[in-house]
């Protein structure tokens, strides 16, 4: 099978071919039919995340179909489509893991970071881990989902109830994200790179209601916002943003540091906080909510041996959306 090796921290993938893996007992082989390129993997790439198992195939928003079962694998057949995202496993005995917070699990498994991911023809999973795919979105189109959307979900219900909203950084999470708080009735403020008008046009085509820089100033004072974008220096800026007793919640895995700032941004009850990974629960959830609303996907798709232009592309913010890589 073809695959895309990350084998040093900084330098391209380089396509290469494996022998087709085996499944456990308790794993599933799966034909990868799309896999969503995320800011994940470019902090992988680039050693912002430093504990890869290396070489390794980076990807963790695989659509796939079941190619093979394990001896212990019941309950799947072949053809059988799933998702599968970054939260490979868990080990089921930490205190986070015995309390509902798998996503906190102690010895977690990452797919397309502590284990081989999606940019490769075929990948092995853990089936109690991969999910469902709504019927109603086709393979590239659901990829998307399965990180930018799953993250994004789990920051919005942790940002509260709020009736405004604001969004640093309008890229996949942000595109998904806005739709269903449109959806719901709330007020949308979208912050992007200073500039980028063709973001801010995007942004007011998916329901919000200003859009403008992240140098800049919202119209109204915030209720909650959620940064995407990895830059520490925006958290004081969200904070100046929201009301008394608003929160900033940060959904990126990696950030860069957060600059000092005066103890009065954060007086008034303002809550800073983090989302880290995600729960099969909340994939669930997601997979319920978005054909209601209805969530639509941009994406830009990309042939495999393509990657790093891909992720070029993302680097660059060249992308209204999402890009996905495509396996023929």
């Amino acid at each position: 099978m073809r695959v895309m090796l990350l084998e040093e921290a900084g330098r391209p993938l380089r396509p290469a071919e494996r022998d087709l893996p085996v499944p456990g007992p308790r794993e599933v082989l799966l034909r990868v039919r799309a896999c969503g390129v995320c800011r994940t993997d470019l902090h992988v790439c680039d050693g912002e995340l430093t504990e890869p198992v290396l070489p390794l195939v980076l990807g963790h928003e695989i659509v796939g179909e079941v190619a093979r079962v394990g001896d212990e694998t019941t309950g799947l057949e072949v053809g059988q489509r799933l998702g599968v995202p970054w939260l490979g496993s868990t080990c089921g005995v930490c205190r986070f893991c015995r309390e509902g917070a798998e996503n906190l699990c102690d010895r977690p498994v990452f797919t397309g970071y502590t284990r081989d991911g999606g940019y490769a023809d075929y990948t092995l999973a853990d089936p109690r881990f991969c999910l469902p795919l709504p019927d109603e979105y086709g393979d590239a189109e659901a990829a998307p989902l399965l990180c930018a959307g799953l993250i994004g979900y789990r920051a919005y219900r942790l940002a509260g109830d709020g009736e405004r909203l604001g969004l640093y950084g309008f890229g996949a999470a942000a595109h998904i994200l806005a739709q269903i708080a449109h959806h719901d009735g709330r007020e949308v403020y979208a912050f992007t790179r200073p500039g980028d008008g063709v973001s801010q046009e995007f942004a007011c085509r998916l329901g919000a209601v200003w859009a403008g820089g992240s140098d800049e100033t919202a119209p109204v004072e915030l209720d909650a916002a959620i940064l995407f974008a990895p830059v520490g220096a925006l958290v004081p800026a969200a904070l100046a943003a929201v009301r008394k007793g608003g929160s900033v919640v940060c959904a990126g895995i990696h950030m860069s540091a957060i600059p000092s700032f005066p103890y009065e941004l954060l007086w008034g009850e303002r809550v800073v906080r983090s989302v880290a990974n995600l729960t099969r629960e909340d994939g669930v959830e997601l997979f319920r909510v978005a054909p209601r609303v209805p969530v639509r996907t941009s994406v830009r798709t990309f042939p495999l041996e393509r990657a790093n232009e891909a992720l070029a592309a993302l680097r660059h913010g060249d992308l209204q959306g999402a890009a996905v890589l495509e396996t023929s």
